[in-house]
């Protein structure tokens, strides 16, 4: 059938290597591993780890375990990071899982993960926006600057905070909470309307398109700085947090059973989002067979140890449960053994660290859409490069508005529920195309080739599966959603317009 019409590899390898009309090769193994470290440490483990370990909304908690939980979601990243690898190294294209499915499972499913993955960059990245404002105004408040609340939240945040307060009362809100609550009672107001929109938010993201759209390379030296910083910051946390580590606080490890390390692991799977986001520079590697699986694989290995550490001094330093709708965990343990000196210093980490991550999301966005444009299933000025900088200016540019715009107006909680499960569900098809592809050219030169199949892509889609199944019913209704407004986009243009069909 013509929806299950593939693009071939020897096409999409040409596409790639392309150097007259293509993107600028200058990224090497150092970057490609910086890049995924970058995207990898952030909002998660500085936010996530603390509901994991305590548990979120009733649910089991992991308490210690969550080093299990951790492990075990590496382990499932792990698999699906084998398969990535072997297709980057084969298809040095950008486009990740979006190229990877066009060439092994036919259109409609390329058009269908290459909508799911606005999911994982652009809407996580507003989350990650969100956050960062948040991190970055107590920072301020450290050196005695204030910016006013109505400047560091969202409008719909101040009426939950408000509707919170008038039912539990002011001292149960939440830090972040009671940020908007203080803008619920002191807002600006033009011609009656409340002003109340995340200034911050917006800020980053204009900062981090502009430098995006200036160079890849620049773009990859900014990061690399903010790596070894956000290396430094957890290495920091886990050296002086050791000395305040109580074996005591490990008993019982396993307080939820098996309930709860499986609860942890669906929730910390979001400190791993990001590791994939190597593959969507693969145009842009000087050499892609060789960098591209090192890339991927030695940044999941290094977040992995530095989780693990990191998981093993917080649970050791402070009582899982009092961590429970903590949204600063690292930084509360310190303040916990009276090392508030410490604390401020690890908020400097957590800013550093989710500004990494918004550099590289907002870098993998625009070259999926980029990927998408020259496929003829979004318009030709999606894939315009710049003429000097050899960057997607135009996809750039659009990615950043719409993270900014939706930055400025959402509800954290409410955007991060749908990232999970839109990552989970690329990561099962990139290792169904693994599949696929041995089957249909199992002789094709493979310059890394992934161990063990059929198993190890069949373990990662069924892990995947099972963290999948973890997640909230609302958040499935609202993926469902996400892909029907897709399908509709696909059929009255995309189909029409694919090159594959003209």
């Amino acid at each position: 059938m013509y929806l299950f019409r593939k693009k071939p590899l020897d096409v999409l390898i040409a596409e790639g290597t392309d150097e007259a009309h293509g993107l600028k090769k200058s990224l090497t193994t150092v970057d490609l591993i910086a890049l995924g470290i970058g995207a990898i440490i952030g909002a998660g483990i500085f936010a996530t780890l603390g509901a994991a370990t305590s548990g979120s909304n009733g649910l089991p908690p992991a308490g210690p375990g969550v080093t299990v939980s951790i492990a075990l979601t590496a382990v499932a990243c792990g698999f699906c990071a084998l398969c990535y690898a072997e297709f980057a190294s084969l298809v040095p294209v950008a486009g990740s899982a979006y190229t990877y499915s066009y060439a092994t499972l036919g259109e409609l499913v390329a058009w269908i993960i290459g909508w799911d993955l606005i999911l994982e960059y652009a809407v996580g990245n507003i989350a990650v926006a969100i956050s960062w404002a948040a991190y970055f105004r107590q920072l301020l408040l450290g050196f005695g600057i204030e910016i006013p609340a109505w400047m560091a939240t969202d409008y719909r945040s101040t009426l939950i905070a408000a509707r919170a307060a008038a039912e539990t009362g002011v001292s149960s809100l939440t830090p972040e909470a009671n940020v908007a609550y203080q803008a619920h009672l002191n807002h600006p107001e033009v011609l009656g309307v409340p002003v109340v929109f995340n200034v911050l938010a917006v800020l980053i993201v204009a900062f981090i398109t502009w430098l995006l759209v200036i160079g890849i390379k620049e773009s990859a030296r900014f990061n690399n700085v903010i790596v070894v910083l956000k290396i430094i910051t957890l290495l920091f946390f886990i050296a002086v947090g050791a000395f305040y580590v109580k074996p005591e606080h490990w008993r019982p490890f396993f307080p939820g059973g098996i309930p709860g390390v499986w609860t942890g692991a669906s929730l910390i799977f979001f400190a791993y989002i990001g590791f994939d986001a190597v593959s969507t520079a693969a145009e842009e590697c000087k050499n892609p067979a060789r960098d591209l699986p090192r890339g991927i694989i030695g940044s999941l290995i290094i977040c992995t140890v530095l989780y693990i550490a990191a998981a093993l001094v917080l649970t050791g330093m402070i009582p899982f449960r009092e961590l429970t709708g903590v949204a600063d965990p690292l930084a509360n343990a310190l303040s916990f053994v009276h090392q508030d000196w410490a604390a401020g210093l690890l908020a400097f980490g957590a800013v550093v660290a989710m500004t990494a991550v918004l550099l590289v999301f907002q870098l993998g966005q625009p070259r999926i859409l980029m990927a998408m444009s020259r496929d003829g299933l979004l318009g030709r000025s999606f894939s315009r490069i710049h003429p000097r900088y050899r960057t997607p200016h135009v996809t750039t540019i659009l990615t950043g508005i719409f993270v900014a715009l939706f930055a400025a107006v959402a509800n954290i909680d409410e955007i991060v529920q749908l990232t999970n499960i839109g990552t989970l569900f690329a990561f099962v098809l990139v290792c169904t195309g693994i599949l696929v592809l041995r089957y249909r050219e199992p002789d094709r030169r493979r310059a890394f080739r992934v161990p063990l199949v059929p198993w190890t892509p069949l373990l990662g889609i069924a892990m995947c599966i099972v963290l999948m199944a973890g997640l909230p019913l609302l958040t499935w209704l609202r993926f469902f959603g996400w892909l029907a407004v897709g399908m509709a986009i696909y059929f009255l243009y995309g189909i029409r317009r694919s090159r594959l069909n003209r």
